[in-house]
């Protein structure tokens, strides 16, 4: 009776999760400019006004941009905290830790209300720039997540006996442990990248008058007749975060392959 009770409640959950996520392509493709029932037939023309749409690619361009800016420093920031906390030890190293892990629990309305008033502060102005440090701060915990997965799975003595056999650590490191470790880069950027595209909050405050795809999205909701081609970017939005994900799933799976780690689970 137990076990059926959890099951039952395992898949309302799961229904209440993931109903408003299927609904999107239903309405995306749906002629009626009304988001209800009854469907009033089948058309693809929202798709085709969502990509004539010039403010939209603006926007898209931007989250683009501050996208794979903020995967790209992220995941190098994050190599080099998760190569310092696996390989060394030093005094100190818990709490530097847990102050580069503190924006995956903090409250994002508090972490960007803070980067405004000190950007405003030192008299930065606001635009897509800020908004890519914005998004590397928040990215670097997954970045560093990942890549101490990656680095801690390692065999030392690969290491030591690149340096016997005559490699400084520099050329030791990028010839051996980046190539065993390059699976968990990959899925760090794709990663940072997923949370980057989707992220609103830092964006809001942070961007100016600059809009990114998040930004946009909210400003357009006012307007009844805009709702559907928002379905569509939304269908659109989904099926890239599951790509993405998934390729950055398959990423750490090889990488927990090559060196031979424990799989403790990934993102699916």
């Amino acid at each position: 009776m137990r076990g059926g009770g959890l099951r039952a409640y395992a898949v309302l959950y799961l229904v209440f999760l993931y109903a408003p996520i299927l609904l999107l392509p239903i309405f995306a493709f749906n002629a009626g400019t009304i988001i209800a029932f009854p469907l009033k037939g089948f058309t693809t023309d929202w798709f085709v006004q969502m990509w004539g749409n010039a403010a939209l690619r603006k926007a898209l361009a931007n989250s683009l941009i501050i996208a794979f800016s903020s995967a790209v420093l992220a995941t190098c920031l994050g190599i080099f905290a998760a190569r310092a906390s696996t390989r060394f030890s030093f005094a100190g190293k818990g709490a530097a830790l847990g102050l580069i892990m503190l924006p995956l629990v903090m409250p994002e309305i508090i972490v960007s209300m803070s980067l405004l008033v000190v950007l405003l502060a030192i008299g930065v102005k606001l635009s897509v720039f800020t908004v890519i440090l914005g998004h590397t701060l928040i990215c670097m915990p997954y970045a560093v997540a990942i890549m101490t997965t990656a680095f801690s799975s390692l065999d030392k003595s690969l290491e030591e006996a690149a340096q016997d056999l005559g490699e400084t650590k520099l050329s030791a490191f990028r010839l051996v442990i980046l190539p065993l470790v390059m699976p968990g880069i990959i899925s760090a950027m794709l990663m940072c990248f997923t949370v980057s595209l989707d992220e609103f909050i830092i964006a809001f405050f942070l961007a100016g008058n600059e809009p990114t795809l998040p930004t946009y999205i909210f400003s357009q909701l006012r307007f009844p007749k805009s709702i559907p081609v928002i379905m569509a970017l939304g269908t659109i939005l989904v099926l890239a975060s599951i790509v993405l994900l998934g390729i950055a799933e398959y990423f750490r799976r090889r990488g927990v392959a090559r060196t031979g780690a424990k799989d403790t689970g990934g993102f699916l």
